[in-house]
């Protein structure tokens, strides 16, 4: 439901709406629950890991397109019920455009911003799709209509421009002839503020022509975005729509400036994947996004009254030009778009933030007369003067002929002057009706080439640029690449393309493709080195990440929706090929793991920058490959809960093996510098004549820092027994790899380090409740690390944190060997075991990390700092109970005072003490009597006897658990390949059955063995005392 807002004639805040959008498909498939609602004009989210933390927001608008809609006969969304809380499109623009068209009629300057993540529904708000015009196309129409009323009156003219901003770079989208589109200047005019010089504004005089300009545009930005190799969510664009409106009567001209501004996604890093790069975050490409949002606080803080010394227009281009709509003379809209979906929380938190800030702006907007009209004015009234001086000069007879040639020159070119001016929008809008007509031409003979011939269609990560380029595969052979000029040529360019990249061929009703040598070609995801025929609406990926939609002979084609062959789907596909997917989107089949496809998302999102940054690295000789990893894919933590899954990136330096690993956040900030270089040294030409860029600012290096490889578990149950553990663990890496084999033991001691025999196993682990408790953690040898195989250069150190502890601690670094001798020993002590400590050692897994080394890189060092050691030299764990000790002896002085009262007592205790030691021995005499041939000391031997016997069962039972565990741990990994035929899965499901079988073996041959042992210690303690019956 929308709500009504105040009339935007009022006063000159900055009026924000929000607008809610449907879940797309990556949401419906992740099983997304909506976590926003919108009540009249507030907007509340919901934070989804605790319900109970609400932030609630108030705008001028709040529009509900969620839900609650239908698609009518006209294909129009509408509101399932009349009345309905569903907003379309056409009460958007009732409440937002119509008050824009109003105040630019009225001579106001008026600008309309949308903001919001990449997908949030920006384009869609603002361009509208099919039949659901947005708001930019609705306005024009508007504008036209308005514009033909009353033209007896006045004289109306409309000035179109459209420009993109990309890298602080200013791109004429409507450039035509020979001018380069690119890298025009922003000036600053006292009059008229900042402006861009050269930029091409193109009259018109129907909605119908602005909708072909806006086509334009968009062809211009898709070609401009792959040449620069940019990414369109990361840009800007401005359209520029300028009315003079002149008023005969009145001797009166208004001009007022619209801008409609589609800013870049705003989508932020999941924290989990953020960190510090040395590198500066929001470079060049982020720079106009970040300023703004300086310059919206800074104009905020000042609306409230704080003391603001300056506000940051200047740092940017775009706050540059939005200076006026900003705090400055403009009536401004905002609309921010969001998704309800719970993944897209904090994206959507941000949004909402952004804003609440906004909408604390305040304009002054005043009505603007037109330059031009001005200088009529001055040259007219500039002729009355020089015609009064010429008759003056005439009357007294003393003219100088050169006087009067001087005035009548000034006369004739001043009149010449007006002339040219009141002529000049006719003489623009004769040349914009041709170019209008060229560009319709233009089209008209594409739409029949369309049906003809087959084609390739861009599909774009925008999707109101993909569709715009289609290349026509006519009758023959069709070389497809970078050169030009030859008739039977295809030119597109893109990374990874090259001069002459593949064949399309069509002879007789069959297109094929051939690759040609080096050239990286994908069909359906698969990357093909041969001839390939192509079937309608097959997919294909030229270099590294051109991507077009095959369109089959008109005959081929039977109205199926093309849509669903969208950027994401592509870049899925990709992802299957490599092994990575979730679901197959069949009826019955699985449903995919919720937790996993945050994941799958960023993967499939990472894919095509992570090839572009391969090729970039390639073309700039950088030496550097990149590869997409998935982190935690196998691990656990200590409890043996699965990790968090992240994306990361693994960067490795081909010539000597130097390995990085990034985070999301770091890869995607690094892909924007590496953006900019590659621009600067590709691009503009300047590669060969460029000095070496310093190595601490190339984004394709950074120092070398440790690396973590893996992660093994040693279960700490043995030692709430007191039973020593000696294992082989394997160490298992982010994706399940074997990184390799540690030996590790776990020895319960003595406080000076001597070890525990079997007399002081332990039956029951709460008898160690309140005692102290000393244990050795040996790590004697790793085996088989991967790590140093792959380079021997490289060393290893082992990692833990035990319990309590509050920072790691490391073994000794070891290096230039595969099978290295660790030979490391810590103890830990426990002055008095917890209950929390307790449960910990039954129920947790010490977590041993193995962490690779290079050379150049420091080794990693235990901090000590807040360590706690006793006078062994051992660490002190646990230290709640530890406080707790201190607390009872620190208030052992106050309870001498009582220990002295009870002296008194203690001596009354003493004689009744005599008292029973009389009967104690009466006893005894009676209980000796009664002894035959020794039998009570036998019996008085057989709880410690029988105690050590239960203390070696379960030491047996544990041990043999181990293997249990670790066949367990085996089970859990072994799974089919993505690749698999119908043999490999039978194989795959023999060989698991069998692992199945020998887990299920040894979990009861260790339950067995441990049934049978407790029998026979029942046995012989019952036949020692007499009562089997078995007995004499």
């Amino acid at each position: 439901m929308k709500a009504k807002g105040a009339e935007m004639a009022g006063k000159d805040c900055v009026k924000v709406a929000v607008r809610v959008r449907p879940f797309n498909k990556r949401e419906k498939d992740a099983g997304s629950r909506c976590i926003v609602s919108v009540s009249s004009n507030t907007v509340t989210i919901q934070d989804p890991r605790n319900e109970q933390t609400r932030r609630t927001f108030t705008f001028d608008y709040a529009y509900w397109s969620h839900s609650g809609f239908t698609r009518n006969r006209d294909g129009l969304f509408v509101p399932e019920e009349a009345g309905g809380r569903y907003a379309d499109q056409g009460s958007v623009f009732q409440d937002l455009g119509q008050g824009i068209l109003e105040n630019a009629l009225q001579g106001y300057n008026a600008t309309l911003l949308a903001y919001g993540q990449t997908g949030s529904g920006k384009s869609y708000s603002m361009v509208g799709y099919g039949p659901n015009k947005g708001l930019v196309p609705t306005l024009c129409e508007r504008l036209f209509q308005a514009v033909k009323v009353n033209q007896d009156n006045r004289q109306c003219q409309v000035f179109f421009s459209m420009l993109e901003i990309y890298n602080e770079q200013v791109i004429d989208l409507l450039s035509k002839g020979g001018r380069a589109p690119g890298n025009l200047r922003v000036r600053e005019d006292q009059q008229r503020g900042f402006y861009v010089e050269g930029l091409r504004k193109v009259p018109s005089d129907s909605a119908t022509q602005v909708e072909q300009l806006m086509d334009q545009g968009t062809r211009t930005r898709t070609t401009a975005a792959t040449h620069m190799n940019a990414n369109s969510s990361r840009s800007h664009m401005l359209i520029m729509i300028q009315l003079k409106q002149i008023f005969s009567k009145e001797n009166l001209t208004k001009q007022s400036n619209i801008y409609l501004v589609d800013l870049a996604g705003s989508e932020r890093q999941r924290s989990s994947g953020s960190e510090a790069d040395r590198l500066k975050e929001g470079t060049a490409i982020n720079l106009s996004l970040t300023t703004l949002g300086n310059v919206i606080s800074s104009l905020a803080d000042a609306a409230l009254g704080k003391k603001v010394v300056h506000i940051p227009y200047r740092q940017s281009v775009l706050t540059k030009l939005l200076q006026s709509a900003l705090g400055g003379n403009s009536r401004t809209v905002m609309i921010a778009t969001l998704s309800p979906a719970d993944i897209c929380y904090e994206e959507s938190l941000s949004t909402l933030r952004y804003a609440e800030r906004a909408k604390r702006i305040q304009n002054k907007a005043v009505v603007n007369e037109s330059p031009t009209e001005r200088l009529v004015k001055e040259l007219k009234a500039e002729n009355a003067k020089l015609l009064l001086r010429l008759s003056r000069l005439g009357q007294e007879g003393r003219r100088a002929d050169e006087e009067t040639k001087e005035l009548r020159r000034l006369l004739t070119h001043n009149e010449l002057q007006i002339r040219a001016i009141q002529t000049l929008w006719e003489q623009h809008l004769q040349e914009a009706l041709k170019d209008w007509e060229l560009q319709y031409a233009t089209i008209t003979q594409e739409r029949r080439m369309m049906q003809m011939h087959p084609y390739i269609l861009n599909i774009n990560e925008d999707a109101q640029l993909s569709g715009v380029v289609k290349l026509f595969i006519q009758e023959g052979e069709w070389d497809v690449g970078l050169a030009e000029g030859s008739p039977k040529a295809i030119s597109i360019r893109g990374l990874g393309i090259q001069e002459r990249h593949a064949v399309f061929t069509n002879q007789q009703r069959t297109v094929s493709v051939t690759p040609v040598a080096g050239a990286k070609v994908t069909v359906n995801g698969v990357l093909i080195s041969q001839k390939t025929e192509l079937q309608h609406l097959d997919r294909l990926i030229l270099g590294s990440n051109s991507t077009y939609l095959f369109i089959g002979f008109p005959s081929e084609r039977s109205g199926e929706d093309w849509s669903r062959y969208d950027y994401d789907y592509f870049q899925s596909e990709l992802a299957a090929a490599e092994g990575i997917h979730i679901g197959d989107g069949r009826a019955g089949a699985s449903q995919p793991d919720p937790s996993l496809l945050p994941v799958f998302y960023d993967y499939i999102k990472l894919m095509p920058m992570v090839s572009e940054a391969n090729q970039m690295s390639q073309e700039l000789q950088k030496g550097v490959e990149f590869k997409l990893e998935i982190k935690n894919l196998a691990m656990s933590d200590s409890k043996g809960h699965d990790l968090e899954k992240e994306v990361a990136v693994r960067v490795t330096s081909v010539e000597n093996k130097q390995v990085w690993m990034w985070s999301k956040a770091k890869f995607v900030n690094r892909k924007f510098l590496m953006e900019e270089l590659y621009q600067q040294q590709v691009v503009s030409g300047e590669g060969s004549d460029r000095t070496p860029l310093p190595r601490d600012k190339d984004p394709f290096w950074d120092p070398l820092e440790p690396l973590h490889l893996g992660s093994a578990h040693l279960w700490l149950q043995s030692l709430a027994f007191r039973i020593p553990l000696e294992e082989q663990v394997e160490v298992v890496g982010p994706e399940g790899t074997e990184e390799a084999i540690l030996q590790a033991q776990l020895v319960p001691c003595t406080p000076t380090g001597l070890p525990l025999g079997e007399e002081d196993i332990l039956i029951d682990p709460t008898e160690l409740l309140g005692k102290r408790l000393d244990f050795q953690l040996v790590l004697e040898q790793c085996c088989g690390l991967r790590w140093v195989k792959e380079a021997k250069n490289r060393g290893v150190q082992i990692g833990f944190r035990v319990f309590d502890s509050s920072q790691p601690l490391y073994t000794p670094a070891v290096w230039h060997n595969v099978n290295p001798l660790l030979d490391h020993r810590v103890q830990f002590t426990a002055l008095r075991t917890s209950q929390e400590l307790l449960s910990y050692l039954q129920t947790s897994a010490l977590v041993l990390e193995l962490w690779g080394l290079q050379e150049g890189c420091s080794d990693m060092v235990s901090n000590m700092e807040g360590v706690k050691m006793t006078q062994e030299d051992s660490i002190i764990i646990d230290k709640a109970s530890q406080s707790e000790t201190s607390a009872v002896e620190s208030t052992g002085s106050d309870l001498s005072s009582s220990l002295r009262a009870l002296h008194q007592d203690v001596e009354q205790l003493r004689s009744a003490n005599a008292v029973l030691r009389k009967e104690n021995s009466a006893l005894r005499e009676q209980l000796s009597m009664m002894s035959k041939n020794g039998q009570q000391e036998r019996r008085g031997s057989l709880r410690p006897s029988c105690d050590a016997d239960f203390a070696r069962a379960l030491k047996v039972f544990y041990h043999s658990m181990t293997a249990v565990k670790g066949q367990l741990q085996r089970l859990r990994r072994h799974t089919p390949s993505e690749e698999a035929d119908l043999l490999s899965l039978r194989l795959y499901v023999d060989e698991h059955g069998r692992l199945l079988r020998d887990f299920g073996e040894q979990l009861e041959q260790s339950v067995t063995a441990l049934k049978q042992d407790v029998a026979a210690i029942v046995r012989r303690k019952r036949e020692k005392s007499g009562i089997w019956s078995g007995t004499g």
